[in-house]
């Protein structure tokens, strides 16, 4: 499977604004945390999942997605692809990250907030996250 977005929408009226992202499935979500990078670490960076595959929903301010399809666990290639999606809080959409990836999430504005919707719970983790060195692959700026 390749990431992919999942395209919502917003409705709004008198009352308010409802936004939604009615295709995306709640099947296989274990669990869900909110990211906010401080103003000094913008760029959370790289960390990849063997197992895990994540959703990011921007709820507040703007991010930049960075992810990496990973050739070799114990010593990926400097070469890989960077693939960049951004996320705000004005449009109503889910990135899809299948397992296999890497990412690093980049915030683009004060107070941005990005939710993170899992596929593999909190007990098995520590066998899936794998970390890499914030500069191991070079962000385009």
């Amino acid at each position: 499977m390749n990431p992919k977005i999942i395209e919502g929408g917003n409705f709004s009226d008198y009352r308010g604004t409802i936004s939604y992202v009615n295709d995306f499935s709640f099947k296989d979500i274990e669990r869900f945390y909110i990211i906010s990078n401080s103003d000094e670490n913008p760029i959370r960076a790289w960390q990849g999942h063997k197992l895990d595959a994540k959703n990011f929903y921007c709820i507040s301010g703007s991010f930049k997605i960075h992810f990496i399809k990973i050739d070799n666990w114990d010593n990926p290639s400097k070469d890989l692809l960077i693939e960049t999606i951004i996320v705000t809080a004005t449009e109503s959409k889910i990135v899809h990250i299948p397992k296999g990836y890497a990412n690093a999430i980049e915030s683009l504005e004060t107070g941005s907030k990005l939710i993170s919707f899992s596929t593999l719970p909190l007990t098995a983790v520590s066998d899936d996250d794998v970390r890499y060195a914030p500069d191991y692959w070079k962000i385009n700026e």
